[in-house]
C-alpha cells in the first residue's frame, strides 16, 4: 500500500481539480491510498471528503510559502506519507521543500506551465526557473500533453517526463443521457444559439474577450445568446463589463455551479478564448457532451482539435474571429453537429479517466519500486 500526499492549489473546482477528483475516484485504494491537501477550502474538498478521502486545509495563496512549509511537513510525517504528488506549479512549490527534506519523492503534474509569452519578460524568466527548479528537485514530471513536454524541453531543458493526456469520466459526461434541461430557467428559447463560457474567470481564460465577441455576434444575429459561468479574480472586471454594454438581455451570469454537464446540454457552442493551457479538461467535457468547439490553439487543444474537423480555431486574442466563427455556427447548425460528434469520438477513444488513474498510478510504482505491468513511456 502507497500513501500518496495529492498536493492541490485551491479547493474550488477547476480543471486541475477536476482531474484530482477524478484520479482520487478511479485509483486502486487497494495499492494506493491518496490523502489530499489544499491551499484552500472549497467545493473539491467536500466532494472529497463525501468520498470518503482523508483531507487537509493549509491555508496560503502564495507560492513558495516559507510559513506554511512547516506545517505541511509536519503533516506529512504525520500522515506516513511515502509519496507526494503535485498537481500545477503553485502547489508543488510549496512542498518541493518539505518533501525533499524528508526524503520522500516527489512527482510533479503540469497541467500548462506558470510562464506564457504575454508576460513581462522578467516575470517569465522568474517563472521558467521556478518550473526549472520544481522539475529538478522532482522524482517524476508527468505533462497532460506533448506540447507542453515540449516547452519544457525549449524553456529550461527539461530532460524526460511521462506524457499522460487528461482524461475526463464518460459516465458523467455522456450526451445520450438524460439532462435537466436549463434553457428555459435561464431565459433562452429553442430556437437561440448559446453560446457558452464554462471556465474560471481568470485572465488566462480571456473572459473579457468572449463577452466582447458575444457583443459583436448578437449585434449581426439576435438569435445569438451567451452563457457565462464561473468566478475569479476577474469577477468585477467582467460584472462591470456586462452593466457597462447593457448585456444582462442575452447573457445569463451565473457563478461556479456542480452540475457541469447539464450547462453544457443548455450550449450550442462551447468557446474557450484562452491565452494559454496544458490540455483542458472543461474543453474534453464539451467535447465528450458533442458540442460545437471554438477555441484559440493553446498546446492542449492543438493536439485534441484540428480546424474544421472536429472544432474551429481561432488566432489569440482575435475576439473579430471568434464572433465571426459563432455566427458561422449558428447560420450553419449541421455542420457544428458534425464537429461535435467527430469530437465525442476522439474523446471515447482517446481521453478516459479510468485510464489515466492506471497510468498515474503505474507511475507510482515505478518510483516506489514496485513492479507493475503497465508502465507509461517517457518522452525526449
Amino acid at each position: 500500500m502507497i500513501r500518496v500526499l495529492e498536493v492541490i492549489r485551491q479547493g474550488q473546482i477547476g480543471g486541475g481539480e477536476s482531474h484530482l477528483l477524478d484520479l482520487v475516484h478511479f485509483l486502486d485504494k487497494n495499492i494506493i491510498t491518496p490523502v489530499c491537501l489544499s491551499f484552500t477550502d472549497g467545493e473539491m474538498i467536500r466532494r472529497l471528503k463525501h468520498m470518503g478521502i482523508q483531507c487537509h486545509v493549509i491555508h496560503t495563496d502564495k507560492p513558495f510559502d516559507l510559513k506554511v512549509q512547516r506545517a505541511v511537513k509536519q503533516l506529512m510525517l504525520a500522515e506516513h506519507i511515502q509519496l507526494v504528488h503535485a498537481h500545477g506549479s503553485r502547489a508543488a512549490s510549496n512542498v518541493v521543500w518539505p518533501s525533499r527534506s524528508l526524503h520522500i519523492p516527489l512527482i510533479y503534474t503540469v497541467h500548462g506551465w506558470s510562464f506564457h509569452d504575454d508576460q513581462p519578460a522578467i516575470t517569465r524568466r522568474m517563472r521558467v526557473l521556478s518550473e526549472r527548479i520544481i522539475c529538478h528537485y522532482s522524482q517524476d514530471v508527468i505533462c497532460v500533453s506533448q506540447s507542453n513536454a515540449n516547452t519544457g524541453k525549449r524553456a529550461f531543458g527539461l530532460k524526460t517526463c511521462h506524457v499522460i493526456e487528461n482524461g475526463i469520466n464518460l459516465e458523467r459526461f455522456n450526451p445520450s443521457a438524460s439532462y435537466t434541461d436549463l434553457r428555459q430557467e435561464m431565459h433562452f428559447s429553442p430556437t437561440d444559439y448559446v453560446a457558452g463560457f464554462i471556465a474560471r474567470c481568470t485572465k488566462q481564460k480571456n473572459p473579457i474577450g468572449f463577452l466582447q465577441a458575444l457583443e459583436r455576434a448578437h449585434a449581426v444575429n439576435g438569435r445569438i445568446k451567451g452563457l457565462f459561468v464561473g468566478e475569479g479574480d476577474m469577477d468585477a472586471e467582467v460584472d462591470a463589463y456586462i452593466q457597462s454594454h447593457q448585456m444582462e438581455g442575452y447573457l445569463h451570469r451565473t457563478p461556479f455551479r456542480t452540475d457541469v454537464p447539464e450547462l453544457l446540454h443548455a450550449i450550442d457552442a462551447y468557446c474557450l478564448p484562452s491565452r494559454w493551457e496544458g490540455l483542458s479538461i472543461a474543453l474534453l467535457e464539451a467535447m465528450a457532451m458533442a458540442k460545437t468547439i471554438i477555441a484559440t490553439p493553446t498546446d492542449g487543444t492543438t493536439e485534441v482539435i484540428t480546424n474544421e474537423e472536429n472544432g474551429i480555431i481561432i488566432p489569440f486574442n482575435d475576439t473579430e474571429a471568434l464572433a465571426q466563427a459563432i455566427c458561422r455556427m449558428a447560420e450553419e447548425p449541421d455542420m457544428g453537429h458534425r464537429y461535435g460528434e467527430t469530437a465525442h469520438n476522439m474523446v471515447q477513444q482517446r481521453f478516459n479517466a479510468r485510464r489515466v488513474a492506471d497510468a498515474v498510478a503505474a507511475v507510482y510504482s515505478e518510483v516506489k519500486g514496485i513492479n507493475r505491468s503497465v508502465t507509461p513511456k517517457k518522452t525526449f
